[in-house]
């Protein structure tokens, strides 16, 4: 079976992923029909799927830094594409994303896809829109836990149009990493929304959006990565 050698991407049809996760492959696949997979780590702990945000694909820094922190934790990251995103890089020129259900349709497909008896059912993830997502697929199709990078709880400079609306669906532990001074959602915002009781809040100190805090923090976005990482990694642990 093909897998990635340096930096090169082999196509596989859908039906040959599980196989190729089975057999402990890393590395990146491109998937026909669907777009970019990146796969990090063993899964000690378990597999999460990681989708990305609006502007930045699984190539932004902020995303690699992620898979490989989870990896070193023993969470296996599933780095999925969005076919806009695709599109953007075959093409070299940036497209809007679309309807936010066509994405949740998507991340279904993505999760069928990665999926098989042998393995552990994957948690679902996200950075801000990806995140957005997961939340709503788990809402519709349920899933063993959530875990939610710079969740986009309102549009920035509109904090009462908050994305909550589908929280009291949601079943399963969530898990959320959030930048202290994040203009989607800051501390003192949501630490005063109604979440669901199962929700595990995690404020990375100074971060914003992509968790990147001001120097006179002391602090850098890699080391809020690496702790964010930790806190998955033990909320996985503690629901196996």
């Amino acid at each position: 079976m093909a897998h990635r050698q340096g930096k090169k991407e082999v196509g596989v049809v859908p039906q040959q992923v599980a196989e190729w996760l089975i057999e402990g492959r890393q590395g990146a696949l491109d998937v026909v029909g669907h777009g970019r997979l990146e796969v990090a780590g063993e899964a000690r702990l378990g597999r999460l799927i990681l989708a990305h945000g609006a502007g930045a694909g699984q190539d932004s820094t902020f995303m690699q830094r992620l898979r490989e922190a989870l990896a070193e934790c023993g969470v296996q990251a599933l780095g999925v594409e969005f076919d806009y995103m695709r599109r953007m890089r075959v093409e070299g020129r940036r497209r809007p994303p679309p309807r936010i259900d066509k994405l949740v349709d998507e991340l279904a497909a993505w999760c069928d896809i990665v999926s098989h008896n042998s393995l552990p059912a994957p948690w679902l993830g996200g950075k801000s829109m990806g995140g957005r997502a997961a939340s709503l697929l788990a809402a519709r199709d349920e899933a063993p836990g959530l875990v939610l990078c710079g969740y986009p709880f309102h549009p920035p400079g509109k904090p009462d149009t908050t994305r909550l609306s589908h929280w009291p669906l949601l079943a399963c532990p969530i898990v959320v990493l959030q930048g202290a001074r994040d203009p989607f959602g800051t501390r003192e915002e949501v630490e005063g929304y109604r979440l669901p009781h199962q929700t595990q809040l995690h404020f990375l100190e100074d971060g914003e959006h992509d968790w990147k805090p001001r120097k006179s923090s002391g602090r850098t976005q890699a080391s809020l990565i690496t702790e964010a990482a930790g806190v998955i990694a033990a909320a996985m642990r503690a629901s196996r």
